[in-house]
């Protein structure tokens, strides 16, 4: 029996993956596709993360699609409407026709031979079985985020098992825990931390963020009243494009003013964080971080949600080192001890690149690590295989609108050619820097070995900008000496009659 083919498959369902398939439906009306998806429904991040208090780290208008505006008040919005501004994305364009749940893909393997991956696929069956599935694409374009779903990162505490209470990962969130009254120790100080504390306030007995060196925080409105201005008076679409481009503006102008004068952004981020908690609080302890800004994200507390509790007396911040863990809580290493019945581990996620799955081409395994990034797209040596990275210093899917823009882009012009193949080819370039520079985060440092590296210029950089992406997926010309192009040895440039009846072919 033929596998069932197609032109291209799709890997994950959540923000990057409806984006890629939107812009395939436009600006690749006769290529098939699948979206496969592990998860039981759209959204991906925002359907996994079901903490208190879940939201975007972004605005929205910003992380929303570039095809589709972002109509609620609140441009720091609540992850439930991200997660249906997605449905609603894909319901809408007939996208979701094409999504088949419950896929864990395992395999990729590519044969040059017949220009073409073989994907193996385990299908979660209703009783719980898995059912393997093998599919085959011609392009294999990998939307599956950055980090691992099966569980977030815990460090190796002292003792954990002593505790008596409950412990609980932000990325696992139990349905039932119940914190109302409750001493909840969060530990961490990133943006999931950041999110939680203020959150979990509300109705615990008291929370304090533990934390062993200070993140740099600002405060802005929840809601955008430029824009929600704009919205009244201009079209839907018009009023969406002068905001979004209003925002990306900002966010550029703060990121360069962080790399040239960072000691002054320091000081205005430290000096408006004392404003916030008053006189009297230690703010440098608590709030003033040993790093530049934006040598780590930056978070954002709308409203400032986090200095209000904190002023409230329903939160604490205590900056210190775990030397232990207790039956009641946790030893600290300055003798201090914490007491509490909920301990919550903020401690990060685990990086994975291209979804964990198993890569081979012709017979050869390949170790993202060892390869060079084309673009921050695609990996030298790797056939017809693309991934969306997004932004470190804005929003993910402003990057993700321009891959998915550029892979259409790749694809239309290799038809145009008669090609099949198109493989980024280093030519002597070698590794110069990991795939994201000067970033400090924990969560990239564990990863950034098992992720492809940059050259020492074009088109083997990963650039953090927005504008000089722009131009170079958008209007610079997709042919050019780091790309092979190619047909398979001895056969026609014509897909076979197969490919042709492929399944699954959305209507244009």
């Amino acid at each position: 029996m033929a596998l069932e083919h197609f032109d291209v498959l799709i890997m994950g369902a959540g923000l990057s993956g409806i984006d890629a398939a939107h812009h395939l439906q436009k600006f690749c009306p006769n290529k098939s596709y699948i979206i496969l998806e592990q998860r039981e429904r759209i959204g991906g991040t925002w359907d996994l993360f079901r903490y208190p208090g879940v939201r975007s780290d972004s605005d929205m208008l910003t992380m929303g699609y570039s095809f589709r505006p972002w109509t609620s008040p609140k441009a720091i919005s609540p992850g439930d409407d991200i997660r249906d501004y997605i449905t609603a994305a894909a319901r809408e364009e007939g996208i979701d026709r094409n999504i088949r749940f419950r896929h864990h893909i395992k395999r990729a393997a590519w044969s040059s031979e017949e220009a073409k991956w073989t994907v193996d696929v385990v299908r979660k069956l209703p009783d719980g079985r898995d059912q393997p599935v093998t599919l085959t694409c011609n392009f294999l374009f990998s939307c599956a985020g950055y980090y691992r779903y099966s569980a977030g990162y815990t460090p190796e505490f002292p003792d954990i098992g002593r505790f008596q209470g409950r412990v609980v990962h932000p990325q696992a969130w139990p349905e039932d825990l119940e914190y109302a009254g409750k001493r909840v120790i969060i530990i961490g100080s990133g943006a999931t931390a950041v999110t939680l504390v203020p959150a979990v306030a509300k109705a615990a007995g008291h929370v304090t963020m533990l934390q062993r060196s200070p993140t740099y925080i600002i405060s802005a409105p929840e809601q955008d009243a430029k824009a929600n201005w704009l919205r009244r008076v201009l079209p839907a679409m018009w009023a969406y494009r002068l905001s979004r481009w209003k925002n990306v503006a900002f966010m550029t102008y703060i990121y360069q003013l962080s790399q040239r004068f960072p000691n002054f952004m320091k000081n205005g981020i430290i000096k408006k964080v004392a404003e916030e908690l008053g006189p009297g609080y230690d703010v440098a302890l608590h709030f003033t971080p040993r790093y530049k800004p934006w040598e780590q994200r930056l978070c954002l507390v709308p409203n400032a949600d986090l200095f209000q509790a904190i002023k409230s007396g329903r939160a604490s911040v205590v900056t210190d080192h775990i030397e232990t863990f207790t039956e009641n809580g946790i030893q600290l290493k300055s003798g201090n001890i914490l007491e509490a019945d909920i301990i919550v581990t903020a401690t990060g996620l685990v990086m994975q690149s291209f979804g964990g799955i198993e890569l081979s081409v012709d017979g050869r395994s390949i170790d993202p690590g060892q390869t060079l990034s084309y673009k921050g797209v695609m990996m030298s040596g790797v056939p017809n295989l693309a991934s969306v990275f997004g932004y470190i210093n804005a929003s993910w899917t402003l990057k993700a609108d321009l891959i998915c823009s550029y892979v259409c882009r790749l694809l239309n012009f290799m038809d145009k050619k008669g090609m099949r193949q198109v493989t980024p080819n280093n030519r002597g370039q070698t590794a110069a820097a990991p795939f994201v520079e000067n970033f400090t985060s924990g969560y990239m440092q564990r990863a950034l070995a098992s992720w492809p590296k940059q050259g020492s210029k074009s088109p083997w950089r990963v650039y953090q900008n927005y504008i000089r992406d722009t131009i170079s997926f958008k209007w610079s010309s997709v042919d050019n000496a780091a790309l092979e192009f190619s047909n398979p040895p001895k056969t026609s440039s014509k897909p076979a009659p197969q490919e042709l009846a492929a399944v699954g072919r959305h209507e244009p």
